[in-house]
Order: C-alpha cells, then sequence, then structure tokens
C-alpha cells in the first residue's frame, strides 16, 4: 500500500508514518532479519518519544531514518521533505565536509530542499546523498528543471573512521537504506545511524572520552507551532548539562595546566564534529532561517566546551516546511529562534545520556559517570573491541536499517 499525506502531516490511517511513495513495511535494503525475529539493527535503546513535547518527527512533513554499520562502526541519518522545505545552513567549526551548502545561501535560484544526510565516513560519507537522491527520484520528487525531477539534498558528514574500520564508510545504498527505514514516528536515539561512531570529550584525551551518537527534541510554542531538533553529537569539547552545569565529560583541563590530556595523547586528533538539523513548520523565509540556525548554534555552546574548534566541522541546517498557516511577526521569529537553542541543547545532551558502549568506548550514565556495564548493541560488547579495525575485513553493504 503506498503511503498518502493526510491532515495529520504524513501518518496514513494505521499509523504507518511513512512517506508519500514509500511502501508500507517496504524492508530496507540490505537489512537482515535479527535473530530473535525482530528488525535488523534495533539496538534496544532510544525508543521513547523522547523529552517535553517529543522529538524532530512532531514536525509536520519531515520524516526521519538511520542505516547503521554496527560492525564497521559508521552509519547515516536522513531526514526527508519530499514535498520541500525551505532551507538555511550555519557552518561553524574548523573542519567542515558538506554538500550543497552554497545553494542554501542568498540570491540562489533553488529555493527548498527534499531532504538532508548526515552521515559518518569524513568525507567518503558524502557519498550517502546520492542514494536519498536516488530514493527520491524514484517517488518523483525533485526541482523541476523541465526534462528532470533533480532532488536537492545538502548533507554533511562527520569524521569517525578512528573508531571502527576506517574502511567502513556510507554509500549509496546506505542511503537509499536510510530512505527506507525513514518514518514519522519518534525519532530513534542513541549510538546509531550517523551517531554510530559518533565520541565525545576528546579533549579530555582517550582515555577521558565518551560515546557519542544521536539525540532529539521538540517544543509546541503558544502561537501553535512547532521546533525541533535534531543532533549528532561526535565534539571535541567536554559537554555538560546546561540546568545543573554537572559535567557529563570534563570539565576541559585549565589552561594554565602545564599539559592536557589530549597532548600526552599525540594531541586532539580529527574525529569531531556536531551535526544539526532544527526544523519548523512555521513558514518561514530563508533569510530568517539563516539567523535561526545561527542562534541555534548557542544551543551547542551551552552544553559543548570547546565548541566550533579548529578540529570540529560543526553545521546546522534549519528547515521550515510552512505547514503552518500563521506566519510569524518579529516577536514570533524571536520566539522560534529561542525555542531552536534550547531544542537544540537539549538534543545534544539526549545524545551524550543516550548513547551505548561501541568499539571500546564507554558511555556515561544518568550521573556523568562511565556506564560500561550497558548494552554495548550489536556486536558489540562493553568495554571490548572486538577486534578494532585491523581485525575487520572489507564487506560489501554490512549495515542495518533502523527501525523508528
Amino acid at each position: 500500500m503506498t503511503a498518502e499525506r493526510t491532515p495529520d502531516g504524513g501518518r496514513e490511517p494505521g499509523g504507518s508514518g511513512r512517506p508519500p511513495g514509500q511502501e508500507a513495511g517496504a524492508p530496507a535494503a540490505g537489512a537482515a532479519s535479527s535473530p530473535a525475529g525482530g528488525e535488523a539493527g534495533s539496538t534496544g535503546t532510544g525508543r521513547d518519544a523522547g523529552a517535553g513535547d517529543g522529538t524532530l518527527t512532531r514536525v509536520e512533513g519531515l520524516w526521519v531514518g538511520h542505516a547503521s554499520d554496527p560492525e564497521g562502526l559508521t552509519g547515516c541519518t536522513v531526514i526527508l521533505c519530499p514535498e520541500g522545505a525551505a532551507c538555511a545552513a550555519d557552518v561553524r567549526g574548523g573542519a567542515p565536509g558538506t554538500r550543497e551548502t552554497d545553494l542554501l545561501g542568498p540570491g540562489r535560484l533553488v529555493q527548498q530542499v527534499h531532504g538532508i544526510c548526515l552521515a559518518g565516513g569524513s568525507a567518503f560519507g558524502l557519498a550517502a546523498a546520492q542514494g536519498v537522491m536516488a530514493w527520491l527520484e524514484e517517488r518523483g520528487y525533485g526541482f523541476d528543471t523541465g526534462v528532470a525531477r533533480v532532488p536537492i539534498v545538502p548533507a554533511a558528514i562527520l569524521f569517525d573512521l578512528a573508531v571502527g574500520d576506517p574502511r567502513a564508510r556510507p554509500d549509496a545504498a546506505m542511503g537509499y537504506a536510510a530512505c527506507q527505514a525513514a518514518s514519522r514516528e519518534p525519532v530513534q536515539e542513541g549510538s546509531v545511524g550517523a551517531g554510530t561512531g559518533a565520541v565525545i570529550g576528546m579533549v579530555m584525551g582517550p582515555q577521558g572520552a565518551r560515546k557519542g551518537g544521536v539525540g532529539s527534541a521538540a517544543r509546541f510554542l503558544p502561537a501553535g507551532w512547532t521546533v525541533g531538533a535534531l543532533v549528532v553529537l561526535n565534539c571535541y569539547g567536554g559537554v555538560r548539562d546546561p540546568a545543573s552545569g554537572r559535567w557529563l565529560v570534563g570539565p576541559p583541563p585549565v589552561v594554565s595546566a602545564p599539559s592536557w590530556p589530549g597532548a600526552a595523547e599525540g594531541g586532539p586528533g580529527m574525529s569531531h564534529t556536531s551535526l544539526v538539523v532544527v526544523a519548523t513548520d512555521a513558514p518561514l523565509a530563508r533569510d530568517d532561517l539563516y539567523r535561526v540556525a545561527q542562534v541555534a548554534q548557542t544551543g551547542l555552546a551551552r552544553v559543548i566546551d570547546p565548541v566550533h574548534t579548529w578540529v570540529d566541522g560543526d553545521v546546522v541546517f534549519a528547515l521550515s516546511t510552512a505547514r503552518h498557516r500563521q506566519v510569524p511577526d518579529m516577536a514570533g521569529r524571536m520566539a522560534l529562534a529561542v525555542a531552536a537553542a534550547q531544542v537544540t541543547a537539549e538534543a545534544a545532551l539526549r545524545a551524550a545520556l543516550r548513547a551505548t558502549p561501541l568499539g571500546g568506548i564507554p558511555a556515561v550514565d544518568a550521573a556523568g559517570r562511565p556506564d560500561p556495564g550497558r548494552s554495548a548493541g550489536p556486536g558489540r560488547r562493553a568495554g571490548g573491541d572486538a577486534g578494532g579495525a585491523a581485525g575487520h575485513r572489507h564487506r560489501q553493504h554490512p549495515y542495518q536499517a533502523e527501525p523508528l
């Protein structure tokens, strides 16, 4: 059965929540059944609706899907807006890896995007966006050039090659699989999708670093608009709870310290970058979305210290699906920007708290302490390496689609 868009923002009667044009229940390409008879790729974590008012999929017109490689420790996450959404981006990190961000600036011909792809694999992972384009093109979505519809899919990547198998990288088939898994169900959080190989707090050195992942949050505003965020947390800096000031990873060494843990291990490395998608159903022009993206960066700064360093490639995408008819005035735009920063900070914090140990990297528990006893997820033992990069062989599309 083909999913039809309904007034509730994309769910079929019966609740499949699949993107328009996707057959309900269609398996993701390359996914296998789990030994327990369930859907492949489930980590058993992150299945609730999230904190506050839900997750990014509360914003009408958006679908989210993950595809993960639990052995190579990489993956990708897609945010689909098949019928188009206005988009802007703000790049703050010193080492970004992006695709199609130039067309998001002022004065560009194309005004809407049809999806966003976030991936591991460093620059190799940008290839996953090609699979997202293929999935959208097959269903007739894209910018109409007169001879073909060209789906517009900006993308950004993070560096996770040092965590698992450096030869395991998101590709077009993985991007396609993430689209197949996409739905409007609450976003699965934790060490999944683009967050599979994410690491946080390398400012503390390898022994002080902890597992990162995906987090999401949303807020309903009194005027009727919804604002949501999805964060893939893979930061160099330490991580703290902005409400309590409690450090989950950190605090970073003081400037006056004769040496810092990372220096003893050969410097900060390259395993960083936090990626954010913040979205609203309020009708906003691209210039206004650019300002929302800028303000949302302050949400990262509330949680990460230091943030936007030379070795981070931090990027915030801001989307407007314009499903809500009320156009915000200046006061409304201010409220949306404030909410964008709030949900970004909340999603970043949840990304740290929902992560699970993988590749020998411990996670943090709710008290901010190492918690190697939690489930290590598919193919990994808590605190164990399961072979590391040297023990991996080259594999063809080993990922699994993550059910939401």
